[in-house]
């Protein structure tokens, strides 16, 4: 996903350091900021999914209780009341610590329900400023406090799919483990995550990583501890569980056990080696910990895996992959390992991944003897589906694609399947992750009688895409959105999952939208994708329908991503800022491109609201300006601007109106940017938008992200920016939020907000019906 990123022992055997927790609480609703504000409906213009879902966790004690884990999106409790939504836990996450909306692991407690923990952090490498934290519930996540960790966690670093890193004692809740990254150990608290040691004597912290030579830090940490099991039936209620199991990052030695609630520790012996254990599942009834393996971390890889079987009583292990790492039909790994709570005997485990021709979910009745597929060939290249799909709630799952040629099929059935959980609590229930949604079943057991499953998506409620731009053009759909890994939508209805994504061309990412100032039904968005796989492709496409169809063009020599766009006030022309290569514009809808003058390559450019023949720039403390429609453009006279490449708007119906944000201001021109003024009392701010303007005002409704009278939040101005009012509270700050933000020309008050993992947010005052 896109960025924005057990029992109390004594301290000599622990050989551990404690971390206690800081008085650290998350935001209450009470708990608002002093700076003036107005109430507002916060709501996600409803897309459905859209992301990886890593982890789906069930209560194994309260029957309907379901949390799930995203890479950049938060954290989601499923709601039973109401037809099985999922509700965002995570929104009160602001922009100091936006990486908590990076969920490492969860755990829902099996001795008291209502308590929930997730261990948070988004990167272990610089791009995450902070290190991770505990977040700690004893209302299922209605509020949370927080322990702060003394190292970094990455719930979107490779490696996020294997887990779950953190774990509950099932007999003692007070002990809970944390398995971590980095080479930093494995972890305990032993006072319901209150405070931290780590396990001083744990004899490995593993030695995978991804890419040594990767620089970034991204791919070359080490993916550290990865899971951590309990077999209850070691232990007693209000006793410490004695055989605990834990997964490591390292081929050679991937599984310990304790048999003395952690005192001890050793290398579980004839284990098998040359794979990663991604996956454990403990059948306390039979006796048997289930291992799911594959050559790599994932998510996104993985060409070989294995499925074994541990007797805890004789230390027996027993291969029992469907198809195992040494046959040549194996070109994957395993994950997504489930058992059926109600017939331990019954277990399920998924392709790691498996991009062609789709995800295989495996299924046993009998301990692993024997499997069956979710699909099977036929004569090649047709395939025999053991489901049916039904994807009319989130019908863009097609990705914009026609039906491909067999053996392929659109929808596909997944990928990064590595979350599969059978309810505990009902054999024919089951969910499953995927890279861009949640499936799910209520006839399971129905493939044993060969009978055909029926599979949907039950991502209600979960919203999980990153924005780079929004637009609302007056007169037209309320929104429309540049996303990252989906491409975006036009949203008709803001209530409703629209019915595909762009289309002619599909962007796997749009970089940049704009609409035409005068003309707003003429549209032109930039992107990328794989160019190789599809050449003939551009990554600019325009419309004149407002966004309801789309045609392409050719593009500039060079251009290696979408960077930002602007389409002059009539529609007559355009300017593109691509990636790979300079500033270019057209003026026949990119039949043709010509070099602009006298901008750098890299800047961002935007137009006149008014007039067609003006474009704008800015780049590292400079502004431009052109008034031949973008073919020549001058470096600007205005000094002391920001730093950096700011967001910057032209005002709608206003001819050379500009404002520009930028750390340390917010500044304003209306002389085309020849110069600009700082507007007191704005510290800093991140983007700014325009709306409908307020009832006996002349001046567009103005939105900022901004830092005002020490208060940072999203802010409305409706007398030109010489007052401002927090719109959003502490409870709806949703991480990073800096990348879009837009009014509504057509609806004074409404607000759209561009979220890193959160969706598009739009708000309305709380006394205006939306």
């Amino acid at each position: 996903m896109w960025r924005r990123l057990p029992v109390l022992l004594a301290a000599a055997l622990l050989a551990a350091v404690p971390l206690t927790s800081p008085a650290s609480t998350a935001p209450s609703a009470e708990a608002e900021s002093t700076a003036d504000s107005a109430r507002y409906d916060w709501r996600n213009a409803q897309i459905g999914g859209g992301g990886f879902v890593p982890g789906i966790v069930f209560n194994r004690t309260e029957p309907g209780l379901v949390y799930a884990r995203t890479d950049i999106g938060g954290a989601y409790r499923r709601d039973s009341g109401t037809a099985g939504r999922w509700v965002p836990l995570l929104d009160w996450v602001g922009q100091d610590n936006w990486g908590y909306n990076g969920v490492a692991s969860l755990a829902t407690d099996p001795v008291n329900p209502d308590r929930v923990y997730a261990a948070v952090g988004m990167y272990t490498n610089s791009w995450d400023p902070n290190n991770g934290a505990i977040l700690r519930s004893k209302d299922r996540g209605e509020s949370w406090e927080i322990t702060e960790l003394p190292f970094k966690l990455g719930g979107n670093m490779p490696g996020r799919g294997m887990g779950e890193r953190l774990a509950i004692d099932p007999n003692d809740n007070s002990v809970l483990y944390l398995g971590t990254p980095s080479g930093n150990g494995l972890w305990r608290s032993t006072d319901h995550g209150k405070t931290w040691s780590e396990v001083g004597n744990f004899p490995n912290p593993g030695d995978y990583v991804a890419d040594p030579s990767d620089t970034t830090g991204l791919y070359s940490d080490n993916q550290g501890v990865t899971w951590v099991v309990f077999d209850q039936s070691s232990g007693s209620s209000d006793s410490p569980t004695s055989d605990i199991y834990v997964g490591v990052a390292d081929k050679q030695n991937t599984i310990y056990r304790s048999t003395d609630a952690g005192a001890t520790w050793e290398r579980v012996p004839n284990q098998p080696t040359g794979h990663l254990a991604h996956k454990a599942v403990l059948d306390s009834r039979n006796g048997y910990l289930y291992m799911a393996t594959s050559n790599t971390g994932g998510p996104y890889d993985g060409s070989s895996g294995d499925v074994w079987k541990l007797d805890t009583e004789t230390g027996a292990w027993t291969r029992i992959s469907p198809v195992p790492s040494t046959s040549s039909d194996n070109y994957y790994g395993y994950s997504g390992l489930t058992i059926d709570r109600q017939n331990p005997d019954t277990l399920m485990v998924a392709t790691q991944i498996s991009w062609y021709p789709d995800v295989i979910l495996f299924r046993s009745t009998d301990g692993g003897r024997s499997w069956s597929r979710i699909w099977d060939w036929d004569a090649y290249p047709n395939r025999e589906l053991n489901y049916e799909m039904d994807i009319s709630s989130v019908p863009w799952l097609t990705f914009g694609t026609e039906q491909p040629a067999p053996p392929e099929t659109s929808p596909k059935l997944g990928w990064m399947t590595e979350s599969v959980e059978i309810d505990p609590f009902d054999s024919d229930r089951m969910l499953y992750g995927t890279g861009a949604t949640i499936y799910g079943t209520d006839n399971l057991t129905e493939w044993d009688a060969g009978d055909k499953i029926a599979i949907e998506p039950r991502v209600a409620g979960l919203e999980e895409t990153a924005v780079f731009d929004l637009i609302s053009p007056p007169g037209g759909a309320p929104v429309l959105s540049a996303l990252g890994d989906l491409g975006g939508f036009r949203h008709e209805r803001l209530d409703e999952i629209p019915d595909t994504i762009y289309e002619n061309p599909v962007f796997t990412s749009t970089t940049s939208m704009d609409y035409a100032g005068t003309a707003p039904d003429t549209i032109v968005r930039v992107g990328e994708f794989d160019k190789s796989s599809r050449p003939d492709d551009s990554r600019v496409a325009f419309s004149h329908d407002g966004g309801k169809s789309w045609f392409q063009n050719t593009e500039p020599s060079g251009v290696t991503g979408g960077g930002t766009v602007a389409a002059a006030a009539d529609g007559s022309g355009f300017v593109w800022s691509p990636e790979g290569t300079g500033v270019h514009h057209t003026t026949d809808q990119g039949a043709s491109w010509q070099v602009s003058t006298g901008i750098p390559s890299g800047a961002r450019v935007e137009s006149d609201r008014v007039d067609p023949d003006k474009f704008y720039g800015f780049h590292q403390g400079t502004f431009y300006v052109s008034t031949d429609g973008g073919a020549n453009f001058t470096a600007s006279s205005a000094s002391e601007l920001p730093t950096g490449s700011g967001y910057f708007k032209a005002v709608p119906g206003r001819s050379g109106e500009l404002w520009l944000t930028g750390e340390g201001g917010l500044w304003h021109s209306t002389d085309s940017g020849k110069s600009f003024s700082r507007i007191s009392g704005v510290a800093d701010s991140d983007n700014i938008g325009f709306g409908k303007s307020a009832p006996g005002s002349d001046y567009p409704a103005m939105y900022s992200i901004a830092t005002i009278d020490g208060v940072t939040g999203v802010f409305r101005s409706d007398d030109a920016g010489r007052s401002w009012t927090r719109i959003n509270d502490d409870q709806h700050q949703y991480g990073n939020i800096g990348d879009a933000i837009t009014g509504d020309p057509d609806v004074y008050g409404r607000v759209y907000l561009g979220t890193n993992g959160r969706g598009v947010i739009y708000a309305d005052p709380s006394n205006q019906n939306p």
